[in-house]
C-alpha cells in the first residue's frame, strides 16, 4: 500500500517548497521559476508574495526586472495573469495554449463564426507590434476588418493566438498604466523551446508537492495528465482521502509538526489556487467563505496562516499619512500567535507603506462580517 500523507505533512511539505517556512536566499528571477511563475492578477499585490518568501526583497528591483524584460506578466495557467520570467514565457505559452483555446472557444466561439483564424492571427500580431494595445483599442482596430463581429471577441481572439505580455508601466511598483499589449516574441527578442508535459508537471511537484494528477490539472488548467504521469517514475502516496498521491524522488517531505511562521499573504497567491483539494492550506471557514466568493465574484481574501492554515484575514485603509493594517482573527489566536501576527504586520507594513505612520490593529471575526 503507499505511504500515508496526512494533511499536516501536506501542509508542511508544501510550505517548505512554497518557501513560506524560511524566506530564501534566492534572486526574483530564481523564486519566480522555482514557483512555474507567481499569480499575478492584480497590477502590485504579488509584490507582496515575493516578500513573504525572498530574505531582502526589494520590489523596486523586482519592478525593473519588468521594466527590463527580464519578467513579464502573461496569461498562462487557468488562463490567468502569471509574473515569469522571459525563458519560461515562451518556453510554458505554447504548452498552454490549449488551455486559452478551450476558455476562448467556450466564451467567444459563437462571436468569432465567420473569422478566418490565421488571419485573426497576422492582423493582430501586426497591431500589437506596430505599437502596444489595450484591448478595447486591438478590438476596435480589428472591427474595421471584421465588421460583422464583436470587437472584444476579435481581441480575445487575439489573445488566444498570439501570445500577448502585459507591457510596463503596468504593473511596476508604485506605478500603473493601461493594459496594454504586444507579443511575447517582439517584447522579448528571444527563443527558447516549448516546455514538455513532463517537464511542467515535475516544475510543478518541486513547488506544490506532492499532489494528485487532478491537482496539477487544476493548476496548469490542462487535461489527461494522467497518462504523462503514469510514464514518469515517481514515487507514490496516499492522503487521508485515499487519494493517490505523486512526488519527486528526492524531494523533502519535513515533520508534520515542523514550526512554521504566521504569514500574512496576498490575495492571490498560487498557495491556496493551486491544488484540487485545498484542505492542505484551506480551513473549513475559508473553504465556506472565501472560495465561493472567488467563484462568485473571482475576489480573494488576503489570508492570514496560522500554523500553517488560514486563521484570518487582513485588510489596509489609509488616512491622514498613516497606514492601517486590520489582523480579522475568525476565532481568537493563541496569545503567542497574535504577537507573531502583529510583529508581521508591521514588517509588512514597513515594506508596504515605508513613508507613511503605522498602525496595527486587531478583531475577531472576518473583515466581510
Amino acid at each position: 500500500m503507499d505511504p500515508l500523507l496526512t494533511r499536516r505533512a501536506l501542509n508542511r511539505a508544501t510550505l517548505r517548497r512554497q518557501w513560506l517556512v524560511e524566506r530564501a536566499g534566492m534572486s526574483t528571477p530564481e523564486m519566480v521559476e522555482h514557483l512555474a511563475g507567481l499569480q499575478a492578477q492584480t497590477p502590485h499585490s504579488w509584490y507582496t508574495g515575493l516578500w513573504n518568501r525572498i530574505e531582502g526583497f526589494r520590489a523596486e528591483e523586482a519592478s525593473r526586472l519588468l521594466e527590463t524584460r527580464r519578467l513579464v506578466r502573461i496569461a498562462l495557467q487557468r488562463g490567468t495573469i502569471h509574473l515569469v520570467t522571459a525563458r519560461d514565457c515562451l518556453a510554458m505559452r505554447p504548452l498552454l495554449e490549449p488551455v486559452i483555446a478551450r476558455m476562448t472557444r467556450t466564451t467567444f466561439g459563437r462571436r468569432l463564426a465567420g473569422v478566418d483564424l490565421e488571419e485573426l492571427a497576422a492582423v493582430g500580431r501586426a497591431l500589437v507590434e506596430e505599437r502596444p494595445m489595450t484591448f478595447a483599442e486591438l478590438g476596435k482596430a480589428l472591427a474595421a476588418r471584421w465588421p460583422g463581429n464583436d470587437p472584444h471577441a476579435l481581441g480575445q481572439g487575439v489573445r488566444w493566438l498570439v501570445p500577448l505580455v502585459q507591457v510596463p508601466p503596468r504593473g511596476l511598483w508604485g506605478r500603473s498604466g493601461p493594459v496594454a499589449h504586444t507579443s511575447a516574441e517582439h517584447w522579448l527578442g528571444l527563443e527558447a523551446p516549448p516546455m514538455t508535459p513532463a517537464e511542467l508537471v515535475r516544475r510543478y511537484l518541486a513547488a506544490f508537492g506532492p499532489a494528485s494528477v487532478k491537482d496539477v490539472q487544476t493548476w496548469s488548467g490542462l487535461t489527461r495528465l494522467k497518462e504523462v504521469v503514469d510514464g514518469m517514475d515517481l514515487p507514490r502516496f496516499r492522503d487521508e482521502e485515499g487519494r493517490v498521491l505523486y512526488d519527486l524522488p528526492d524531494a523533502a517531505r519535513p515533520d508534520p509538526d515542523l514550526p512554521v511562521p504566521v504569514r500574512l499573504m496576498y490575495d492571490f497567491d498560487n498557495l491556496f489556487l493551486s491544488h484540487d483539494d485545498r484542505s492542505r492550506v484551506l480551513t473549513e471557514t475559508a473553504l465556506k467563505e472565501v472560495s465561493p466568493a472567488f467563484v462568485k465574484a473571482n475576489v480573494m481574501w488576503r489570508l492570514i496562516l496560522v500554523d500553517g492554515f488560514t486563521m484570518g484575514d487582513w485588510t489596509t485603509s489609509r488616512a491622514g499619512g498613516t497606514t492601517t493594517l486590520t489582523i480579522h482573527q475568525w476565532r481568537s489566536f493563541a496569545p503567542g500567535d497574535l504577537e507573531a501576527a502583529v510583529a508581521e504586520a508591521r514588517r509588512l507594513l514597513a515594506f508596504l507603506a515605508p513613508g507613511d505612520g503605522h498602525e496595527v490593529l486587531t478583531r475577531v471575526g472576518s473583515s466581510r462580517t
